[in-house]
């Protein structure tokens, strides 16, 4: 199967104001992802096209922009940049759906499930090594570091996610630092990348920095959290997911330490044993233990963490972006 991906645009995210103040932008990220899916093997375009417009808001790219911006960067290379951090992102989503054996994303098929797990895979390697061509065209060592860097902590953040399922007996402690590498690490340094790049004074590099670090573990605590109450529709995979690969998430995690011992027996069982048989019991003790309102809390204050650094920024249309991010972050239902 082969498509022709240099007349194809890429869907844009649904529009909406993060989005719009940087359209022109946006609209030249989207051109550079056709441009830099070029490859001589149909089959890595045929793959790169179907995963980059399998949708999705496209907030780490989004966050380079708004972070250069927001220090009024005029020049040109935060496009590639933000292209190469998509890159980046696309490729650990064909690798973990490989890991995880994932037959939905976002509503459709994954790759691994339409073309199997052995294209997927050197497909997301692919994208890998053409993002690190693309670090070189942006020409900054300290991107370039802070980019590299944080590939092994999400490299590394996705291996202690495997070995922690069906492992009941990690603590919270734990899990914010497995979160903190898989997903956290990218939106870190989506921001810190375009602090850099608009060579931002000290203050304002570590605040744009460590927004997106709050950033992205709000955004999964609430992931976490919509396996056991989202809607299966609007998320694009199945509630309980998690549950079913035996993933130990916050919301069990708290579900535990605040259950009777005999609820934090079957708990732990259902993680050892993966599968969606006790999926009704396990809702039932998530909900009566407070897990849920938990994880929310702790999103919450991950979020308002996010909102206290951008008081680094000076006032603009691009920060406001970001505030409005950081509160959709914990609002969102997918």
């Amino acid at each position: 199967m082969t498509a022709n991906v240099s007349s194809a645009q890429p869907d844009s995210p649904t529009p909406s104001p993060l989005h719009a103040v940087v359209a022109d932008d946006f609209a030249a990220v989207n051109r550079t992802i056709v441009e830099q899916l070029n490859s001589k093997v149909p089959l890595v375009e045929t793959i790169g096209q179907y995963i980059t417009e399998s949708g999705g808001k496209r907030l780490r790219p989004l966050l380079a922009l708004l972070a250069a911006r927001s220090l009024n960067y005029s020049g040109d290379k935060h496009i590639p940049l933000a292209t190469l951090i998509e890159f980046m992102h696309t490729s650990t989503l064909l690798h973990d759906d490989v890991v995880d054996e994932s037959h939905m994303r976002r509503g459709k098929k994954t790759a691994n499930d339409a073309w199997g797990n052995a294209p997927s895979v050197l497909v997301g390697d692919f994208l890998y090594a053409r993002s690190f061509q693309m670090m070189v065209d942006v020409g900054s060592m300290r991107i370039m570091a802070i980019l590299s860097g944080a590939t092994c902590i999400i490299a590394e953040g996705e291996v202690l996610q495997l070995t922690n399922i069906g492992n009941p007996s990690i603590s919270e402690e734990d899990y914010f630092e497995t979160i903190l590498g898989k997903t956290a690490m990218l939106f870190e340094a989506a921001s810190h990348s375009g602090a850099v790049l608009a060579e931002a004074t000290p203050a304002q590099e570590q605040a744009l920095q460590y927004y997106g670090r709050y950033l992205g573990l709000a955004f999964q605590l609430i992931d976490d959290l919509l396996d056991y109450q989202g809607d299966a529709d609007a998320m694009g995979k199945n509630v309980g997911d998690d549950l079913a690969e035996g993933k130990p998430t916050l919301p069990l995690i708290h579900a535990m330490e605040q259950g009777t011992p005999e609820q934090a027996k079957l708990i732990r069982q259902v993680i050892r044993d993966g599968g969606l048989e006790q999926l009704d019991a396990v809702l039932e003790i998530v909900h009566a233990t407070g897990a849920l309102d938990y994880t929310r809390q702790r999103a919450e204050e991950m979020a308002d963490k996010a909102l206290q650094q951008l008081d680094a920024l000076p006032p603009s249309a691009y920060r406001d972006s970001m505030a409005q991010l950081a509160r959709l972050a914990v609002d969102r239902q997918a």
